[in-house]
């Protein structure tokens, strides 16, 4: 028997949500919650398989609520129920712990499969939350690949950067690597072309995200 816990603020959204849900052989729902507080308490006393969680409740809103709920029921999952599509919030509540997004405008064509998926620990997302977050992954791809590499640079140009990042001058530059001032400031001028920075604290930044040094 899979134990199903409901979290809503209106009393109508959690009755026909439950009307839904109990249609399933072996499905129960084991107990209501008004706010995201009660679903706290209610979860930890009532140990379910998975949780319907409003994103917009009082008392204690659903990222919150969820980031309690997996803090002390690991094997407990969480489905969101929300209005809102934007990668954002989809983004926090998987970082609250969430495995489940669906759109209240998708719920009565998508709850049971949602938490079918759930209750066998796979995750399950609103079609076009799937390709919201689609589309962010293949931005942020696409972004990565304009930005300048590293290896775009040479050995002699990579010690440089190291060097300028830890925060030397072109002359303690000059004599860590035994060159001229002024061979390091054409390295120093060629590098900053090569990757667009403007300055060293944009030098420093591309250096900490390449991890050519620690933050």
């Amino acid at each position: 028997m899979a134990r199903i816990l409901i979290a809503a603020d209106h009393e109508m959204i959690r009755h026909g949500l439950r009307e839904l849900l109990e249609q399933r052989e072996r499905w129960e729902v084991c107990a209501e919650a008004s706010n995201g507080r009660e679903a706290v308490e209610l979860a930890g006393k009532l140990r379910p398989h998975v949780v319907l969680l409003d994103l917009a409740m009082p008392a204690m809103n659903g990222f919150e609520a969820t980031r309690r709920i997996k803090e002390a029921l690991p094997n407990t999952e969480v489905l969101i129920l929300s209005m809102h599509e934007a990668e954002n919030f989809v983004q926090e509540a998987l970082e609250a712990g969430a495995l489940g997004y669906l759109l209240k405008s998708d719920a009565g064509r998508h709850i049971t499969a949602a938490v079918e998926a759930l209750c066998q620990h796979n995750p399950y997302f609103t079609g076009i939350v799937q390709r919201t977050m689609l589309n962010t992954y293949l931005a942020a791809q696409a972004s990565a690949e304009t930005e300048p590499s590293l290896d775009q640079c040479s050995t002699r140009e990579r010690e440089v950067i190291q060097l300028l990042a830890e925060g030397r001058t072109s002359k303690g530059v000059s004599v860590h690597l035994d060159i001229s001032t002024k061979t390091a400031e054409t390295h120093r001028a060629t590098i900053f072309k090569k990757l667009g920075v403007h300055s060293v604290a944009e030098l420093v930044r591309f250096a900490v995200r390449n991890r050519v040094i620690d933050p």
